[in-house]
């Protein structure tokens, strides 16, 4: 039985669709990884949604996350521009730790970013997401940012959706409330 499932149309086109990507447990290895039905890309929201899995990973292999980003990122591998710039994000604000979790549906500061199980990432459109040829841009919520970050998916040839631009992702969010000083 896979792990990964999905809830709602995941086709893309109309503009204003979710799609919740439904995890049971979370892969710990690039081969679990792309063991994944939702590996094949198919669709931009699965691209997405293991984009999120991929940057959860960071903190406990920095390894495997880059692995499995590279996966997601086809035929345009990272460069060590991009690895230096996936570091120093990470690194921010000592973020590595809950950034990826915090785009896990429950997730958010007041619960140290621990998401609820199942893990659920929810992925959306706008009536924009299309507007170039051959790209998507996507929508995830973060429990600690005040709006969605976006995430670009570009189709190749071969059919698949590839990870094209996800720095958004990247973006510095509210701090677990265990590392809060006030409260």
């Amino acid at each position: 039985m896979d792990n990964l499932s999905k809830r709602g149309n995941s086709a893309g086109g109309s503009g204003n669709r979710s799609v919740q990507i439904i995890l049971e447990s979370i892969p710990e290895t690039s081969a679990e990884f792309t063991a994944l039905d939702q590996a094949v890309m198919q669709t931009p929201f699965d691209t997405a949604a293991l984009t999120v899995i991929a940057l959860y990973t960071y903190p406990f292999s920095k390894d495997e996350a880059v692995s499995m980003i590279n996966y997601l990122r086809g035929p345009n591998p990272m460069t060590q521009r991009d690895l230096l710039f996936l570091r120093d994000r990470m690194a921010q604000n000592d973020k590595a730790g809950f950034l990826g979790a915090s785009y896990f549906d429950g997730a958010a500061p007041g619960n140290d970013y621990t998401p609820a199980i199942p893990y659920v990432v929810t992925v959306s459109e706008n009536p924009y997401s299309y507007s170039s040829d051959g790209y998507a841009k996507l929508f995830i919520k973060s429990g600690g940012g005040d709006s969605p970050r976006s995430i670009t998916l570009r189709l190749a040839k071969d059919g698949k959706w590839y990870l094209w631009e996800y720095s958004s992702l990247l973006l510095d969010i509210r701090a677990p409330e265990s590392k809060n000083p006030w409260v």
